[in-house]
């Protein structure tokens, strides 16, 4: 698989090209401990890599087809940090045809570029290698009367690889198939465990234990477990409060497995059954989501299956007098976004706001199969909102679904994941 992806981005290359790609470093957490490594999406999805401080360098002139630059061997540093493949494993395991430590890569820069037609690396994210390809390109300038010439252009290689990775492959969907499965039991248990909890923080630890027990790497994202007024905050991550009967929790989670994320939301009773306020601006949003993922066909784009989640959503907070007048005005005039102030839909893949173009040019891009995305309607009435009705102050409601366009229409990845109002009822009882 990641010698295919290798051999694609090749070919989407010019005859005589380099392309630099620079792995995650350790990142520092507090003093001298680290965040958990997490590699680089792109260098994972080109090199399957999953170890700190390497660099990889795939050319078409006459070197080496990909080079990784890896962390030697060192058992003195392995009894502290645990094994690394060193240049051995980067020849053996991950398909390098040649194998260098990362200490090589700056000297061996002016080399590399030296005769290259143009250089496909990111710049702005090291300092040190983008200075050192200034360095080199510049002197082989001054040394053109000499015979030597220099890459004319730096090319940023996301224009290419974004749009590779946009599409996912067969074994893809698979790892992100597993992972709504990891999510769904995950979200299940939160569901029937609730009664037994008393703050948010518990309910995230019982989430994320699901994540770990099935063999995910953890959270996708920070966890948002949202309870009461908390709910209508978009982002909220402190999970602190306490749970209330009487309320409902906004639980925003996937894992990551593999690399992979899923994003999911579930909106549930704390105390087992939604009120009626509750329950009416529940059944708005379900009904905006199943619309929205019905429409979700190839040869449609996320530009019309918003519009249609807006419309519905406003069509549902006139009914509920959270709106008035004719439903054409309050979408032209937007006064909806009180209410409803983000996007339907975002990319999902190895981030869980993924890369891809949105367009092509001016226009949405049409759907096609491999693409995969969310739906995740929401309804957020703010407790200090005066204008809107008391009944509904304080309510927020998003349910998020995982969605994978097909030949012949899509899959709902996180379809297993109930969100029927019912069925959340159910599960409670099951509490």
């Amino acid at each position: 698989m990641f010698t295919q992806r290798r051999q694609n981005f090749r070919d989407a290359m010019g005859p005589g090209d380099v392309a630099i790609f620079l792995g995650a470093g350790l990142v520092t957490r507090s003093r001298d401990t680290e965040f958990p490594f997490r590699q680089e999406s792109d260098f994972h999805y080109l090199t399957g890599f999953d170890h700190p401080h390497a660099m990889a360098l795939l050319r078409t002139d006459d070197g080496p087809a990909y080079t990784l630059y890896v962390e030697p061997r060192d058992r003195s540093m392995e009894i502290w940090t645990g094994f690394r493949p060193g240049t051995e494993g980067a020849l053996s395991d991950y398909g390098a045809d040649c194998a260098k430590t990362h200490q090589e890569f700056l000297s061996d820069l002016p080399d590399l570029v030296s005769g290259a037609e143009r250089i496909f690396h990111i710049l702005g994210r090291d300092a040190a290698v983008d200075a050192r390809i200034t360095e080199s390109l510049e002197a082989l300038h001054l040394r053109s009367r000499q015979g030597q010439s220099a890459p004319d252009q730096i090319v940023d290689p996301r224009s290419i690889l974004h749009e590779m990775r946009l599409f996912k492959e067969p074994e893809e969907l698979d790892i992100m198939r597993r992972a709504s499965d990891i999510t769904r039991e995950a979200h299940c248990d939160a569901a029937r465990r609730m009664c037994e909890v008393e703050n948010e923080y518990e309910l995230q630890a019982i989430i994320e234990f699901a994540f770990r027990r099935r063999g995910a790497s953890g959270p996708s994202y920070t966890t948002i477990v949202g309870s009461g007024a908390n709910a209508t905050v978009l982002h909220y991550v402190k999970n602190d409060c306490p749970l209330q009967p009487g309320d409902l929790v906004l639980i925003d989670a996937g894992c990551e497995l593999e690399g992979y994320a899923s994003d999911v939301t579930r909106t549930f009773p704390v105390g087992g059954r939604f009120e009626g306020p509750q329950r009416a601006l529940y059944d708005v949003v379900l009904q905006a989501q199943l619309a929205a993922i019905e429409a979700c066909q190839p040869g449609n784009n996320l530009g019309s299956i918003h519009d249609l989640t807006v419309r519905t959503l406003v069509e549902g907070l006139i009914e509920l007098g959270l709106l008035e007048g004719d439903v054409d005005e309050r979408v032209a005039d937007e006064s909806y976004r009180r209410f409803y102030m983000h996007n339907t839909s975002h990319w999902l893949g190895l981030d869980v706001h993924d890369v891809g173009n949105y367009r092509k040019g001016e226009e949405h891009r049409p759907l096609e199969p491999g693409m995969v995305f969310t739906i995740e309607p929401g309804l957020y009435v703010a407790s200090d909102d005066e204008q809107a009705d008391p009944r509904f102050r304080g309510i927020g409601v998003r349910i998020e679904d995982d969605i994978a366009i097909l030949e012949d229409g899509y899959e709902n990845l996180t379809a297993a994941i109930p969100k029927h109002p019912d069925a959340l009822e159910e599960l409670a009882k099951e509490g």
